[in-house]
């Protein structure tokens, strides 16, 4: 049985590494920050809309939704980031990161399960496990389709 999937991995704050599975992403864009159109009173993980083919695309600061300081502000600020284009039952959501690494198989089956205590609180719900890499670091698994369908999203959907 071929358990093997292959990932996208970017970088997570200064230090981690996230893995989102390829099923789950339609594309991955350069986008900058003035090309993005903030929306009012919404979740401050929440950048805007970028227009993505002709569509509203809503951009989140993945960083800033999982717990770590936001990559859209302050000393922080990139004046261009990737968006990772998720998509789950013909919804899309742009999730904007610092820096894509690469494109690797991981092994599903070895994958560990979350536990509370590794990870910050606001990362857990959208874990689906984690991975130890050779160099015995952690990478993070997303679980794109949770945060597809986050509640805070509920807004747009």
């Amino acid at each position: 049985m071929e358990t093997k999937e292959k990932f996208l991995s970017f970088n997570l704050g200064v230090r981690d590494t996230a893995v989102i599975p390829l099923q789950h992403i339609t594309e991955v864009l350069q986008v900058s920050l003035p090309e993005i159109c903030g929306v009012p009173q919404m979740p401050s993980s929440v950048l805007g809309i970028y227009n993505w083919r002709g569509e509203m695309l809503w951009l989140v600061d993945l960083e800033a939704m999982l717990g770590y300081p936001p990559i859209s502000q302050g000393s922080n600020l990139l004046s261009r980031m990737m968006a990772i284009v998720l998509e789950n039952k013909g919804k899309f959501l742009g999730l904007l990161v610092r820096q894509l690494i690469d494109i690797q198989w991981l092994d599903t089956q070895q994958m560990k399960p979350p536990t509370t205590e590794l990870f910050f609180p606001k990362i857990s719900p959208f874990l689906q496990g984690y991975f130890i890499n050779d160099s015995e670091e952690m990478i993070f698994n997303l679980d794109a389709i949770t945060i597809i369908q986050a509640p805070m999203w509920g807004i747009h959907n």
